[in-house]
């Protein structure tokens, strides 16, 4: 398995003082995802829970909805000179019957933000690819315990407290329960991770549970929560506005900003759980503020 951190020197300067030192890197390195033997895909990742990540992307493309959909997942001999395994190449096996991803550009769109497509073409891929409706009378989560998972997250990410420099994505219970958490120097990729587990584990479709993002909510995050069934997401930071209408349109509760013991409710309002009565929303950011009431 390949590394998840280096140490390497840095040049500190403080105050107009310079000094060196030794610091700590987390690694970036391409992973190359096969599907029975045909490259599939290439993403920059941190190495650990690879097989997750491939487990975690397929489900995101629409390719596998359940464990037994996938035969095996196998580390190849990477291309170095004694054909010796770089642990950056891995081919998944489909079980039979199970149909091969298209290449149409329309599915392809919305694992990337950058082919151009306008939102309406992407929402509507994504529809068409859903194999779950997010349940409407499911889960609630109070607001308090919702604006305490910035910090149960934090807390649980042990590559982050080394390197500062590591997204993390972690699944909570609507009770605040830690279920599972991933790291990754791409958020997507983090996200993937938990997904993956999430499949081999036997726990699709997510009902009743929150994901929570170390970083912002974008249209690919949201759709990578509806592709896992997940009711409820959170971020510490801002969403985009197709990652709003793409939770409106899946009916999935979308926080962000949560910062202390507020934030912004942006999509599926229902399911979070107040002290007191609604006030009326922040004419500055067009969200419902919450206090932790």
């Amino acid at each position: 398995m390949g590394r998840v951190t280096v140490r390497g020197k840095v040049l500190r300067i403080k105050d107009g003082s310079a000094t060196e030192r030794v610091d700590t890197f987390v690694v970036e390195e391409p992973l190359e995802i096969r599907l029975d033997g045909e490259p599939l895909s290439v993403t920059m990742r941190t190495p650990g829970d690879d097989f997750d990540l491939a487990a975690g992307f397929l489900v995101s493309e629409g390719v596998v909805s359940r464990a037994e959909e996938i035969t095996a997942i196998r580390y190849c001999a990477g291309a170095t000179e004694d054909g010796s395994n770089t642990y950056n190449v891995l081919d998944v096996s489909l079980a039979p019957g199970v149909p091969r991803p298209d290449t149409s550009l329309e599915r392809n769109f919305y694992t990337t933000s950058s082919c151009g497509l306008c939102g309406k073409a992407s929402l509507d891929a994504v529809r068409t690819q859903a194999r779950w409706q997010v349940a409407e009378d499911g889960a609630r989560i109070g607001a308090d315990t919702l604006t305490a998972l910035p910090d149960r997250l934090r807390e649980a990410q042990r590559v982050f407290d080394r390197t500062g420099g590591l997204h993390a994505a972690g699944l909570f219970t609507a009770e605040g329960e830690l279920l599972a958490l991933r790291e990754d120097v791409g958020r997507h990729n983090a996200v993937d991770k938990l997904v993956g587990w999430a499949l081999r584990s036997g726990r699709l479709p997510l009902e009743g549970t929150v994901l929570m993002l170390s970083g912002r909510a974008s249209f690919e995050l949201v759709q990578k929560a509806w592709m896992a069934g997940v009711p409820m997401m959170a971020a510490v930071s801002a969403p985009s506005s197709l990652a709003v209408d793409l939770a409106e349109e899946a009916g999935i509760t979308l926080a962000g900003f949560l910062r202390g013991t507020s934030m912004n409710v942006y999509a599926g309002r229902h399911r979070i759980l107040l002290k007191k009565a609604l006030s009326a929303p922040s004419a500055a950011t067009g969200g419902v503020r919450s206090s932790g009431q």
